[in-house]
């Protein structure tokens, strides 16, 4: 992330030193000597911090993969420019913990003008992409839970390149153009949906062999525009100080990453980012020494002088306006395994009876965690600096009345790392997500239903939107949005917002499609994020947005052919096959896959169905007979709006 920090100040010590190499000496000698050449002048550039997001999943504990390089393409045309590189034995990155979260790639130096898209390079050879399954995934899943899926059953889709340099070029069309200026902040993010269905494809032959998982990065990323870097959550970063300021006013780290696959005791990889990190010199920076088990608050780093250089450090951070990183808080120890073990994952269980959570780990298992009258936690608000250090809840009675469940995405801070179990001194809330079927919609809010394979995970729980006159972000025109919003996992460009917003997603969630059986309806489901302390409800929870995921719907085969953009499917333990709708329409088409294994090779492709010759090939593809998997959201007339449809070809899959 920090290569073009690095870059910069070699390119200002060459400019320096040119300039002082041209001063100095009496106007004779500057008559006599020959003039020194004059190149053109350096190309102004702006800062761009360069980002990498996800969407949650309940099945996987690692999805890492190496970035080898990020390019932009300028308006009009013209060669791409490189703003990010690494060595393709550099560092990965586990997207499970970037469920709503951003980790910062690099503070990039790019040439100032507009850019239209942006292509990941991402390594694809056996190794560099791990994928380990959560400790309680789904019911159904396809993989065993908390094991590492061997390379040979890994697929990665669209490689180029020759084996042990094989890599996927993933071209992302930018939702919105990517101005760069010289001042400002320019932000961008690429988002990897892991809850995208065609992002990774499970396929286990009805007979006797090995399940395949084919990953496809070609549509599951996109660009997530950033309307205010303020509002951005970061990852907490990890990395090795390199300096104090002599102003005492910030510190300089050397970014590092966890290994992946995770060891024990964990190592780092270095980067070659370099990033600068201010102490809050208004609110304070909470800083938690963990060799010596202490906690100060500071506004500078004087009292630490040197004694913090060349420590690991674990760091909450957010963005200024300018763009620079301020410390919320910082965890500091002299062994990278000290301020690694404290558990950043998902909840998995919450035990309000024994004041015990348990949150998943990078390793496929889970962490027990003790929660005591005396820990705090915390909700990131990185917009609101006060808020943000402060904590909104401390002791046992946070447990109780579904305040944390299941899917919240939390690091956890120990008071003593090597403790069994852990005793949770701070919990940071990253994200607060509920899932699951949405019912009772209304005015004022709805209910939220979900199921797990441990029942005693399961919760139903009323949310309040956020107040009518709360602000929520910008349109894809920039025009600022107050109270809920909402919209479809597959276009998240088309944010229904404004006073339609509720009544609209009261007809968009009242709807069921029913197969009869044992399937019976299936309702709409989605995940809504919530927010702590909003006017609508200012000791609990609130929601600004919810994302109206796919019903899960078994695996089917066609009952009837596609004929004027419809077709019906049967499903297992049905009775009733279901009608499902397809769009042809540019921009909220629904996105269709052909999934073909033949010889153990499975390939997934994607096809356009806004074509004549798209939806020909579709049409072929989804004779009677034919096994479909279908993810969208029911209707109030009983169909259900096919978001994706993948379709199977070659060998059938079991499930």
């Amino acid at each position: 992330m920090q290569l073009f920090t690095l870059t910069r100040a070699a390119l200002l010590a060459g400019l320096i030193a040119g300039l002082a190499a041209c001063g100095g000496g009496s106007d004779s000698a500057a008559m006599s000597s020959p003039a020194a050449p004059v190149g053109p002048p350096p190309a102004k550039t702006g800062q761009v911090s360069l980002f990498v997001s996800d969407a949650s999943s309940d099945d996987w504990a690692v999805v890492g993969v190496k970035i080898v390089s990020l390019s932009l393409t300028p308006e009009g045309g013209g060669a791409p420019v490189s703003v990010f590189s690494q060595a393709a034995s550099g560092w990965m990155v586990n997207l499970v913990q970037l469920d709503q979260i951003n980790e910062l790639l690099d503070n990039a130096a790019v040439p100032v003008g507009t850019y239209t898209a942006a292509t990941l390079t991402i390594s694809a050879n056996p190794g560099d992409l791990v994928l380990t399954t959560a400790a309680d995934p789904e019911v159904g899943f396809a993989g065993a839970a908390g094991v590492t899926i061997p390379t040979d059953q890994i697929q990665i889709q669209g490689t180029t390149g020759t084996t042990g340099s094989l890599t996927v070029p993933v071209k992302v069309t930018l939702a919105t153009p990517l101005v760069v200026t010289t001042s400002g902040s320019n932000a961008l993010d690429l988002e990897f949906d892991l809850a995208h269905p065609a992002f990774i494809v499970a396929h286990t032959p009805p007979a006797a062999g090995m399940t395949i998982w084919a990953v496809n990065f070609n549509g599951p990323v996109r660009h997530h525009p950033i309307a205010d870097i303020r509002h951005l959550v970061l990852r907490q970063v990890y990395g090795n100080v390199a300096s104090v300021a002599a102003d005492n006013t910030s510190m300089t780290i050397t970014k590092e990453m966890p290994l992946l696959p995770v060891a024990n005791p964990e190592t780092s990889v270095a980067s070659t980012t370099a990033l600068v990190i201010l102490a809050d010199a208004t609110n304070g920076t909470i800083f938690t020494d963990v060799d010596a088990k202490t906690v100060t608050t500071l506004k500078n780093f004087s009292t630490l002088a040197q004694a913090l250089v060349n420590r690991f450090v674990r760091v909450t951070a957010r963005y200024q306006e300018d763009g620079s990183l301020v410390a919320v808080r910082i965890w500091a120890s002299n062994t990278f395994n000290d301020i690694w073990k404290s558990p950043e994952g998902h909840v998995l269980h919450v035990d309000s009876v024994n004041d015990l959570i348990t949150v998943s780990n990078e390793s496929g298992g889970s962490v027990p965690v003790t929660v005591t009258a005396n820990t705090q936690f915390f909700f990131r608000t990185p917009a609101n600096g006060a808020a943000d250090a402060d904590a909104i809840a401390v002791g046992t009675s946070f447990l109780a009345n579904a305040d944390l469940v299941r899917g919240f995405k939390v690091h956890v801070s120990a008071a003593d790392p090597l403790a069994t179990p852990l005793v949770a001194q701070s919990i940071d809330i990253e994200t607060a997500a509920y899932s699951g079927v949405i019912s009772a919609a209304g005015t004022m809010g709805f209910t939220d239903t979900r199921q797990f394979r441990t029942a005693s995970d399961d919760y139903t729980v009323n949310l309040d939107y956020i107040a009518n006159a709360s602000a929520n972000g910008d349109d894809s025109d920039g025009n600022s949005i107050v109270g809920f919003k909402f919209w479809n996992f597959a276009y998240p460009t088309l944010v229904t917002s404004g006073t339609a917003a509720i009544p609209a997603f009261v007809t968009a969630t009242s709807g069921a499609v029913n197969f009869g059986g044992t399937v019976g309806p299936l309702p709409a489901w989605g995940v809504s994020y919530a927010v702590w302390a909003d006017p609508a409800n200012a000791t609990g929870w609130a929601i600004p947005a919810t994302i109206l995921l796919p019903t899960p719907v078994p695996l089917g085969t066609v009952a009837t052919a596609l004929l004027s953009n419809a077709f019906t499917m049967n499903v297992a333990g049905g009775s009733t096959p279901g009608v499902v709708d397809v769009s042809t329409t540019p921009g909220s088409a629904t996105l269709v896959y052909q999934v073909d294994r033949v010889n153990n090779v499975v390939t997934v492709s994607a096809i356009d169905i806004t074509t004549s010759g798209g939806l020909a090939s579709v049409t072929t593809g989804l004779a009677v007979g034919a096994f479909v998997k279908v993810y969208g959201v029911p209707q109030a007339d009983g169909t259900l709006k096919a978001y994706v449809i993948a379709y199977f070809t070659g060998t059938a899959p079991a499930s």
